[in-house]
């Protein structure tokens, strides 16, 4: 018969185990065939039946000690064989940490720019690229003579009435004809017109367009609006100017150039030798432009302005190729912008 000695012996010994190959060897000494647990049983059994129920219980407390003693050493083993193999799955993810992605530039500066009219209180607005005759033309004030129509310029699906919006003013042709005044919105977007890629110009390119619809707005208030928009880009040392142009969807209207950020107005084939670039074109929303989409414009009135976005990302991280935005390289480098988006 087992006895306090031998327990005692054994947990001495379960004390020392270092390994779940250790203490199942113990075990077996224990527990097995020929362990001590089933040689007192044996022992147990050839008793008489006082002796039985006097040592019976006694074994059983025996036996229950060891039970809990054996749990309890090999359930902090294997918390121990988790944590070693955490730690060697942790080293070895360590030196060998997988690429990160990051965004394009087009689509960090679409982020960044959303972030900044966002706290100036605008929202951010969007639209079908499949657009129709109506939005993308007759509700800008563009007429059916107008030269923007001709197939050279717009890419048709179904002549004449379905295409590929060849600005984003469609999106403000359909927030002026959905919104009610007052609003201020903003609508990046991919845009498409039949023109011969080159380091400059793109069939495929994007557009930032920006709408300001309120009881009073002015032209001054759209030059300090793009100024900002400028700074916050470029820094304060940008040097921008602004040109009296002409927009159907506008009245008075102007562009807004930037010094070419490449040669520094000396000229080069990214500005065509002018020294300047035409980053978008602005204006204040034309009365009929507003009437068509059923807004009075002796109580409300607007500016708008469409940014060439392609040239802003050009500008800002001294990409000299336009094609290259669209033509799926991916060693493009991560940019500031994201840490602050």
């Amino acid at each position: 018969m087992i006895s306090e000695e031998q327990i005692q012996e054994i947990e001495a010994k379960l004390s020392a185990v270092k390994d779940l190959s250790e203490l199942k060897r113990l075990s077996s000494e224990v527990f097995g065939q020929t362990g001590l647990v089933r040689e007192s049983l044996q022992t147990l059994k050839k008793m008489t039946e006082d002796e039985r129920r006097q040592m019976g219980p006694v074994l059983n407390a025996y036996k229950a000690r060891l039970d809990d003693g054996f749990k309890a050493v090999e359930q902090k083993l294997n918390q121990e064989v988790k944590s070693e193999s955490l730690r060697a799955s942790a080293g070895r993810l360590s030196n060998c940490i997988p690429k990160l992605g990051h965004l394009h530039p087009l689509t960090s500066t679409i982020l960044y720019m959303n972030s900044f009219f966002e706290r100036m209180g605008y929202s951010v607005y969007d639209g079908p690229e499949i657009e129709n005759d109506e939005f993308n033309f007759q509700r800008l004030n563009v007429p059916k003579d107008h030269p923007a129509r001709e197939m050279q310029d717009t890419i048709y699906i179904d002549a004449p009435n379905i295409l590929l919006r060849t600005q984003t003013s469609s999106i403000e042709a359909r927030a002026l004809a959905g919104l009610k005044p007052p609003f201020r919105i903003v609508c990046p977007g991919r845009v498409y017109r039949n023109e011969k890629p080159n380091k400059s110009n793109h069939f495929i390119f994007h557009h930032y367009q920006g709408v300001v619809v309120q009881e009073r707005v002015s032209m001054a208030e759209l030059f300090g609006t793009l100024e900002m928009l400028f700074r916050h880009m470029y820094g304060d040392a940008v040097v921008m100017r602004f040109r009296s142009k002409y927009y159907p969807e506008v009245e008075p209207g102007v562009g807004p150039d930037m010094r070419c950020f490449n040669c520094a107005g000396s000229g080069c084939a990214i500005c065509k030798h002018v020294g300047w670039i035409e980053m978008g074109g602005a204006g204040m929303i034309h009365s009929k432009v507003l009437k068509q989409a059923g807004i009075d414009p002796t109580k409300y009135m607007g500016f708008a302005f469409g940014l060439g976005l392609d040239r802003w990302v050009m500008a800002k991280y001294n990409i000299t190729d336009i094609r290259t935005l669209l033509g799926g390289n991916i060693a493009y480098p991560y940019f500031e912008h994201e840490k602050v988006i």
